[in-house]
């Protein structure tokens, strides 16, 4: 497989310019993960027959891009960025994609992050349109997973967030060094993955918002899972036995977490039923 193991010596990450501004396949796939996103709730709305109208969806969409990219940013900064207090002193430059006068993108994004933003994003609007959020929370937890896939092929066609050194034949040869192509593997776990979890669990689901909770719960086991193929990021090292990277504790705490809310939440309302 020597195209597939070089594929990185002769890919461009640059899809294209629009003048001298160049336009990444990274941009491109997180822009169709947020889009994909949005019809694969439309289809759940519609085949579901939920009380949500696809106007109320579209300004939904608007909401949480904001929160996930603003929470993503920002997650980024404060878990893994090492120049962290120089952000908080200049917050101008969170946000500014040019570096010396060259435009290089806005680069960083941490999926916690994007976590925290989207659940903050959700209850705003939940609130202010009068939505249940429990419904909305359900939407999401089938919708997201999926295109969540386009996310991850960003990553490798950006190549970063490369493997862990390998010597499988399907290896990516990255700096002459093989490594796993460990943001397929993520791709496959916490997209398709994922979905087939929570998209299996909807028939015994018990109380509404559960399916969020099974994405929560599954999403920390599969990228815990994922990550044992994924190189640490190199500002950080591992953080324990020198084999656990810091997103791996993220993901598990986030899952136990998750899980500690579920058991929570399923006891209130098997009590509620049961009065």
């Amino acid at each position: 497989m020597p195209a597939w193991n070089n594929i990185y010596d002769t890919f461009n990450p640059i899809a294209f310019h629009i003048f001298s501004m160049p336009i990444h396949w990274y941009g491109i796939m997180y822009v169709l993960a947020l889009v994909s996103a949005l019809y694969i709730g439309k289809y759940f709305v519609k085949r579901d027959k939920l009380d949500f109208s696809g106007s109320q969806l579209d300004i939904y969409f608007i909401y949480v891009e904001v929160g996930v990219i603003l929470g993503a940013r920002l997650g980024y900064i404060l878990f893994y960025d090492t120049q962290t207090l120089y952000y908080l002193a200049n917050p101008w430059q969170i946000f500014n994609p040019f570096q010396n006068g060259e435009f290089v993108g806005i680069r960083g994004m941490s999926y916690h992050g994007a976590i925290l933003g989207f659940l903050l994003s959700t209850y705003i609007y939940s609130k202010k349109h009068k939505i249940a959020l429990g419904m909305i929370m359900d939407l999401v937890a089938v919708s997201v997973p999926l295109a969540f896939v386009f996310g991850r092929i960003g990553n490798f066609l950006n190549q970063e967030l490369i493997g862990r050194e390998t010597d499988v034949p399907w290896g990516i040869f990255v700096d002459g060094v093989l490594r796993h192509p460990s943001q397929l593997y993520e791709a496959i776990l916490e997209g398709f993955g994922v979905f087939i979890v929570v998209y299996a669990y909807k028939k015994y689901q018990k109380f509404s918002g559960e399916l969020l909770l099974v994405y929560g719960v599954s999403y920390g086991i599969f990228r815990f899972l994922a990550e044992i193929y994924r190189a640490p990021d190199p500002q950080i090292g591992y953080v324990c036995c020198n084999f656990i990277t810091f997103g791996q504790v993220l993901s598990l705490g986030m899952s136990l977490g998750v899980l500690v809310c579920w058991l929570y939440l399923g006891a209130k309302n098997k009590k509620i039923k049961n009065s």
